[in-house]
C-alpha cells in the first residue's frame, strides 16, 4: 500500500533553511527553465548532473541557493544521500528519442532507481512530467514504454504526481523548432491523415507553472492531471497560425494516407534540425489525436493559459530577441559537440592581422556557417551539410545555442 503524504505544505519548505527542491534534469530543456522559476519562488534547488561543466554557464548557478551535484541516476545509494534533505523530487531525465527494448528498460531501470532513492531520502513528492497520447489505450509501442517510467516511479513509497502535457509550444522546443522549419521552407506539405486530428497545444510558460504549483497543492499528491493550452484544434490550423505569426503566405498542407509517422520523421529529419529518433515520438503523439479528459489542473492550479497563435507569437518573439532560455539541443550529447556535452573538439589555430575593430572582427566570425554559409564557393558548404544529414547529423541547421 502506497504510503500517506506527511501534512506539510512546500511553501514551508521554502522558507526552512533544511529543504531544497531537487531536479534531475536541470541541463534540459523543461529543467532548465524550472530551475530558475524555483529561485523565483524562494525555494533553493539541488540540481543533478552527470556533467556538472553543462550547467556553469546558465545565469541562475552562482545564485546561492542552487547547488550542483554530480552524479549518477543508476547509483541508488548516492543519489538517496545527494536527495535527502529534500522536499521535492521532480524527474525530468528521461529520454527524448524513439526507444527500442533495450533502452526502454534503461529508461525505466533508472526512474526505478530514482522512485528507491526518493524512498531513502525520505522526500515527500516526486513529480513527473509525461505526454498526453502516452496514457492512451491504443498508444504505440514507442509512447507506451514511456508509461513504464510512470510506473516505475510510482513503485516505491513516495506520492508522484504526474504531469501529462499535450505539444508544448516555446522557443527552443523540438516541437516548435519542426513546426516553424516546416512552415518556413515548405509552402506545399504533404502530411498524415493524422494532420487533422484535434489535439491540445499548450505554452511552455504555462506548462512552467502547473510544474511549480503542483508541488504547492497538498491534493495534486499520488495524482495524474492533464494539462494543455484553452484550444482544442486540428494540427493543421497550428500550421496556419504559425505562418500568419511569420507573416507569411498561406501554405497549403494536403493530408495522404500513404505517410506514416515513420516516413514523416525522416522528412522531419531531412527538412529540419531535429533528428528523425527524437522526431518520431513527437510523430506519434500527433497520430493520437488526444486532448485533456478532465479540466481537474485548470480547476486546482487556475492561471491564464495562453491560445496557440499567442503562444507563438511569444515563442518567436524569443528567438527573434536572441533571448531563447533553452533548446532541445542543451543535454546533449549530441555529434560535434565539445568534450563537456560528451562529444569532442579538434582545434586549429591561425593568426593575421586586419585593419578592423574587435566588434567588427568578431561580427563577421559570427555570419560564417549556417544560413551565410561562407565568403566563397558555397556549393561545397552545402555539400558539407548535405553529407552530415546523410549520416544522421543536423546538417546546416544546427544553429547556435546564443545569438
Amino acid at each position: 500500500m502506497r504510503g500517506r503524504c506527511p501534512m506539510i505544505t512546500f511553501q514551508d519548505a521554502a522558507e526552512s533553511p533544511t529543504k531544497a527542491v531537487f531536479v534531475a534534469g536541470a541541463s534540459g530543456y523543461i529543467g532548465g527553465r524550472l530551475v530558475p522559476r524555483l529561485l523565483e519562488g524562494g525555494y533553493r534547488v539541488r540540481c543533478l548532473a552527470r556533467s556538472p561543466k553543462k550547467l556553469e554557464d546558465r545565469g541562475w548557478a552562482s545564485e546561492p541557493r542552487i547547488e550542483i551535484v554530480a552524479g549518477d541516476l543508476a547509483e541508488t545509494d548516492r543519489l538517496a544521500e545527494q536527495m535527502r534533505g529534500c522536499g521535492a523530487a521532480y524527474y525530468l531525465a528521461h529520454s527524448m528519442v524513439a526507444q527500442d527494448a533495450a533502452s526502454t528498460g534503461r529508461d525505466r531501470d533508472l526512474a526505478g532507481s530514482f522512485a528507491a532513492a526518493a524512498a531513502q531520502a525520505e522526500c515527500e513528492r516526486v513529480l513527473y512530467l509525461g505526454g498526453l497520447a502516452e496514457a492512451c489505450k491504443d498508444a504505440r509501442r514507442r509512447l507506451a514504454s514511456r508509461l513504464e517510467v510512470e510506473t516505475a516511479l510510482r513503485s516505491g513509497p513516495t506520492p508522484v504526481t504526474v504531469l501529462r502535457s499535450g505539444t508544448i509550444i516555446g522557443s527552443g522546443s523540438a516541437s516548435f523548432e519542426i513546426l516553424r522549419y516546416l512552415v518556413e521552407r515548405q509552402p506545399v506539405m504533404v502530411m498524415p491523415r493524422w494532420v487533422d486530428r484535434a489535439c491540445q497545444p499548450i505554452s511552455v510558460r504555462n506548462v512552467l507553472h502547473y510544474l511549480v504549483a503542483a508541488m504547492e497543492l497538498p491534493e495534486a499528491a499520488d495524482r495524474s492531471f492533464d494539462i494543455g493550452g484553452p484550444e482544442v484544434i486540428p494540427y493543421r490550423e497550428v500550421i496556419c497560425h504559425m505562418a500568419a505569426a511569420m507573416g507569411l503566405p498561406h501554405r497549403l498542407v494536403l493530408s495522404i494516407p500513404m505517410v506514416t509517422a515513420r516516413m514523416g520523421a525522416y522528412w522531419i529529419h531531412l527538412v529540419t534540425p531535429v533528428n528523425h529518433r527524437i522526431a518520431l515520438p513527437l510523430a506519434d503523439g500527433l497520430q493520437m489525436g488526444v486532448d485533456c479528459r478532465d479540466a481537474a489542473a485548470e480547476r486546482l492550479m487556475p492561471q491564464r493559459l495562453l491560445g496557440v497563435r499567442k503562444s507563438i507569437d511569444a515563442a518567436l518573439g524569443k528567438v527573434a530577441a536572441g533571448r531563447v532560455e533553452t533548446s532541445w539541443t542543451d543535454a546533449g550529447p549530441i555529434a560535434g559537440d565539445p568534450d563537456w556535452a560528451g562529444g569532442t573538439t579538434f582545434v586549429h589555430r591561425e593568426e593575421t592581422e586586419v585593419e578592423a575593430s574587435a566588434e567588427e572582427v568578431f561580427g563577421s566570425v559570427c555570419r560564417l556557417g549556417g544560413r551565410h554559409g561562407w565568403y566563397a564557393a558555397d556549393f561545397l558548404w552545402r555539400l558539407r551539410g548535405l553529407m552530415d544529414q546523410l549520416v544522421g547529423g543536423p546538417g546546416l541547421d544546427r544553429g547556435r545555442r546564443d545569438a
